[in-house]
């Protein structure tokens, strides 16, 4: 059986990185795609860990070649999910997570019928903008444009098929596995184990 394509998406300081580790950690059968991103490496991050950093030139011959899922622009800066890996990973019954803004998420839902569409919201627009500016590796200007893009992204929310709040790490990684295991028993994944064989 296919691997599960899982979807998830949520602005900026939400804490998707952290609830992604802890998810991963209790559920070995899920693989991280690793999108390419024209964007700075950030201290700590690994190329082909954490992004495949390319330049604008790479990014713009992925795209041309048909090699990207779904690509999106956010603050200056290009994004994507090469699609082979994706589809090899899913093919030998791996599920694979996809961390995408919602430009490039709403293009895999248009594309794929299976994408399960998960978003994580903060708590609040507050403890947003807390979150953001406490981070100290982004200026006063780029917090601003972070979180006009978040208010932007908060609205597409009613287009995933879950919303998750990380109020606490725990919950939101409870809440995830116990959607990855909804979906793996809706009857078109179980109705052959109890049939009949004619």
């Amino acid at each position: 059986m296919n691997g599960k394509l899982i979807v998830l998406s949520g602005p900026s300081g939400t804490g998707k990185s952290t609830v992604i580790a802890s998810v991963m950690a209790q559920y070995p059968n899920l693989q991280f795609s690793v999108s390419a991103t024209t964007r700075a490496m950030r201290p700590g991050e690994t190329d082909g860990k954490d992004y495949f950093f390319v330049t604008r030139e790479t990014f713009l011959q992925m795209l041309e070649n048909g090699e990207l899922l779904e690509h999106a622009e956010y603050v200056n800066n290009f994004y994507g999910t090469p699609e082979k890996a994706v589809n090899d990973a899913l093919a030998s019954g791996i599920d694979v997570l996809l961390d995408i803004e919602p430009q490039g998420a709403l293009q895999v839902k248009a594309r794929r019928d299976d994408a399960i569409m998960l978003f994580l919201a903060p708590p609040s627009i507050p403890i947003l903008e807390s979150r953001l500016r406490g981070r100290g590796d982004t200026s006063p200007e780029a917090v601003e444009k972070r979180l006009q893009q978040a208010r932007w992204e908060l609205s597409q929310a009613e287009k995933y098929d879950y919303i998750v709040v990380n109020d606490r790490v725990e919950t939101a990684t409870q809440e995830i596995l116990a959607i990855i295991t909804a979906e793996k028993c809706k009857t078109q994944d179980r109705i052959h184990r109890i049939k009949e064989e004619p």
